[in-house]
């Protein structure tokens, strides 16, 4: 693959290069030895790090890029353009607007305004932003964003960072959000948005949306879908039916958070943030004295909060929908399949493993925990460390969470004196995002369950 890779972006880079052929010559900047040897160093510091392509990283949501992506990502370097406005970069500019449409395709939406963002934090924050201007009490001031517990941290610090007040709304043992709390808070009317997450970072939980949508017509409130993780999920075939209605609910929601550089096979940072009613343009409207001058057409610069964006992530993006369209029953959405299917296989080895406690219900994507059996949670915590720190000595690499107790079978830790709600347990946790994890699920079961034996010391009776 790398001199194929290699090849494949000297050719590209040549085409480029014809472009600009007619402008009189322009010295390059010599490299030499010294660079050579910078390069050699930088390649050998970079061995620390956790192998993040292989399939035996099974932690973390970390994806390798396309190949495709990363050519493309580089080949636009060369241009390096900014895609704040036309003239920063003409062809990305381009290319991002066509693949926004392409998400939104995805979500059936026909009609959107929406652009390309460093990542989900500031897409989120840009979709609170507009919130907060349009949802407002009697008084004139905004009314309060809600969001279950376990919704990224991040909509707690943007609330703060926005000047919004906040709610959070407590889950259910399945990590989704609770409706009857919900329901109760917007009775009140304190409530002007409810961020909906399809994938929760820690568990891969998916609220109902479904449910959602249907207290919307009961209460008035805006829905924000965070589907920074799982939004790519609408495309697979294999998800539950519970799962399969909240995304089947999505053209329903006023403005949808997707992170191409989690499951879209994209370079960090590649966030999106989409709104269905494009009328929400009128809140960036601002003026430029020195940005804009070359186009009276719409310019992303001004339907963004961020200003200079990366042109490449556009380009990388653009290049891989081409080549893995956004279709269901296609490529890039059996590879979605796979990530599932292989975290539910996962589940069941585990469920059946003596060694494991397994939540109730299985994994809503393809995001997994469960914990060490022990006579404790205090107990438990401490095994999982020690099976953690094993599995990475045979090169399997998971990753850990402190989690609340309530998510696993009742009475499991009923020695324990600790019963409380709040209690937790430090858990195991994998996520299988990577189509190949599905290949390799064998030998991640098989390395789990030797470092397991390890340190017990022998298999229990």
């Amino acid at each position: 693959m790398p001199d194929e890779f290699i090849k494949l972006l000297a050719d590209s880079q040549r085409t480029l290069d014809e472009g600009f052929v007619h402008l009189p010559p322009n010295p390059e900047t010599p490299l030499g030895q010294e660079a050579a040897n910078i390069l050699h160093r930088v390649a050998t510091r970079l061995q620390d790090n956790y192998p993040y392509a292989h399939p035996l990283y099974a932690g973390q949501m970390l994806k390798p890029p396309h190949p495709i992506a990363r050519a493309a990502y580089a080949l636009a370097m060369s241009v390096n353009p900014n895609n704040h406005a036309l003239d920063g970069g003409r062809a990305s500019s381009a290319m991002e607007i066509e693949a926004i449409a392409a998400i939104a395709k995805m979500f059936q939406w026909p009609q959107h305004l929406g652009h390309l963002s460093s990542g989900g934090t500031f897409a989120n924050l840009e979709a609170l932003w507009v919130a907060g201007q349009l949802d407002l009490n009697s008084e004139g001031t905004p009314k309060a964003i809600a969001a279950s517990d376990q919704a990224h941290y991040t909509h707690s610090r943007i609330t703060g960072v926005l000047g919004l007040p906040f709610i959070s709304i407590p889950s259910n043992e399945d990590g989704r959000i609770d409706l009857t709390v919900l329901e109760s808070l917007l009775a009140t009317g304190k409530i002007g948005t409810v961020v909906v997450t399809l994938g929760t970072t820690a568990i891969g939980s998916v609220d109902p949306l479904d449910q959602i949508v249907a207290l919307r017509n009961k209460y008035k409130f805006r829905i924000h879908v965070d589907a920074a993780y799982g939004g790519y999920f609408t495309l697979a075939a294999n998800l539950s039916p519970e799962t399969r209605a909240a995304f089947d609910a999505i053209p329903h929601a006023d403005s949808i958070v997707i992170d191409p550089h989690k499951h879209g096979l994209q370079p960090y940072g590649c966030g999106c943030i989409l709104f269905r009613d494009p009328a929400v343009g009128r809140l960036y409207k601002h003026d430029s004295p020195y940005t804009y001058f070359s186009s009276k057409d719409l310019h992303l610069g001004e339907i963004s909060l961020e200003c200079s964006r990366a042109g490449a992530s556009a380009v990388a993006l653009w290049a891989t929908q081409q080549l893995l369209p956004y279709t269901p029953g296609g490529a890039f959405a059996q590879g979605l399949e796979a990530g599932r299917t292989a975290a539910l296989k996962l589940h069941q080895h585990l469920k059946e493993s003596p060694h494991f406690i397994t939540p109730a219900s299985p994994p809503q994507l393809d995001i997994l925990f469960w914990a060490a059996r022990a006579a404790t949670p205090e107990a438990s915590s401490a095994l999982a460390q020690r099976i953690f720190d094993e599995a990475a000595r045979r090169d399997l690499h998971l990753a850990l969470a402190k989690l609340p107790v309530r998510y696993f079978p009742q009475n499991i830790w009923k020695d324990s004196p600790q019963t409380a709600a709040q209690t937790t347990v430090t858990c195991l946790r994998s996520v299988l995002m990577k189509p190949e994890h599905l290949l390799w699920l064998d030998q991640i079961s098989q390395r789990l369950d030797a470092a397991t034996v390890a340190c017990l010391g022998s298999i229990p009776q």
